[in-house]
């Protein structure tokens, strides 16, 4: 017999895309997840850096202890590379082996009876009385687009979509260790981040080491993170004469959730949905449990009648208006002198704990 139509199709198996398939697969719904990649840790976008909340919350508390690496420190540097030792009692995050991350989440999705289908993509849609008509696969009820910041899902369905977005690019260096490897450094520069910082970490299988800026479409700019590390890396502790392994690079929405993001039995999550900080570009917390919420809201929803998921999709998406304030600031009034003058000041060491260790409402 062929297999039964699924209830849910969730496109995307990154952290929003597994989190809304075992919280639907948890519930008993029959869920299949479209991954393009053949392998999931394959050509990453994310830096894979967890903050507390999730780390404790979530799923996530069960990644192996071989995967992640616990910071409590945030070395923030200024243009001049003056730099002020940032934390909070009992804060912390957890750098990652990232693509392992990735394959984990994957056999946790197969653990909890998720039809996870590798090496297919997502190609379209079209709607039906019941739902959706998805291109190999057939009829489902819900259809959940987890496919990142220019989702393929949103288009088809006529959703919101993402229109504001930094562009970074990250050098992974297998086996290297940083002089200082307990803190997350955080170097702000217009010349080389734009509208955003750059950063260096030790994870548990090396070093990684990013940059990222404000991507204007009209003038499109490549981030110079080889020009970026030579002048930061002694001042960041980066050992010298180091290789790339892997590179990471890719668009990250930063303009906060958007409009119209879930109608008719269609659904977005994760970047997909722009649930991403507008200040940090952190979004694995955020991805994670708005996933969680409409995974579940849709099991509620076919199973017990419950309230419409769609409604709970927009509801529990957070707003970020702090922090879209000061994205709005930042992007405006970013010079380098005041970092350089009032980096040792209490305002903006406050400014700095509140962005990299308190969550805020909306």
């Amino acid at each position: 017999m062929p297999d039964p139509s699924p209830d849910l199709v969730v496109v995307g198996a990154s952290f929003a895309g597994a989190a809304c398939a075992i919280a639907a697969a948890q519930r008993g719904l029959h869920v299949c997840v479209l991954e393009r990649k053949h392998d999931p840790g394959d050509k990453l976008h994310t830096t894979g850096i967890i903050v507390k909340e999730a780390a404790e919350h979530t799923l996530l508390n069960q990644l192996p202890s071989a995967l992640v690496r616990r910071i409590e420190q945030v070395r923030l540097y200024a243009p001049s590379l003056k730099q002020v030792a940032l934390a909070a009692p009992g804060y912390y995050f957890l750098t990652t082996d990232t693509p392992g991350v990735m394959r984990w989440l994957a056999q946790r999705m197969r653990e909890h009876g998720v039809d996870l289908r590798l090496g297919q993509p997502f190609t379209g849609c079209e709607r039906s009385p019941a739902g959706w008509r998805i291109d190999g696969v057939g009829h489902a009820r819900y259809l959940v687009g987890a496919d990142g910041a220019r989702s393929r899902v949103a288009r088809h369905c006529g959703l919101g979509q993402v229109r504001q977005f930094l562009y970074g690019v990250e050098y992974e260096f297998p086996g290297a260790v940083l002089e200082k490897p307990d803190a997350l450094h955080c170097f702000i520069s217009k010349r080389y981040a734009p509208g955003y910082i750059g950063w260096i970490a030790q994870n548990p299988t090396g070093i990684q080491a990013g940059l990222a800026l404000r991507h204007d479409p009209a003038r499109a700019r490549v981030p110079d993170i080889g020009g970026f590390l030579l002048r930061v890396g002694m001042a960041g502790g980066l050992p010298r004469l180091l290789r790339p392994g892997t590179t990471r690079a890719g668009l990250i929405p930063c303009s906060g959730p958007v409009f119209d993001m879930a109608r008719d039995r269609a659904i977005l999550v994760g970047d997909a949905a722009g649930v991403v900080s507008p200040v940090t570009a952190g979004g694995i917390h955020s991805a994670w449990e708005h996933g969680w919420a409409v995974g579940r809201a849709v099991a509620a929803h076919l199973r017990d009648g419950g309230p419409s998921p769609e409604q709970v999709a927009i509801d529990s998406a957070p707003r970020f208006r702090f922090k879209r304030a000061l994205r709005w600031a930042y992007d405006r009034i970013q010079f380098d002198w005041p970092f350089d003058l009032l980096l040792h000041s209490p305002p903006l060491r406050w400014a700095a704990s509140q962005v990299y260790f308190h969550q805020r409402a909306g």
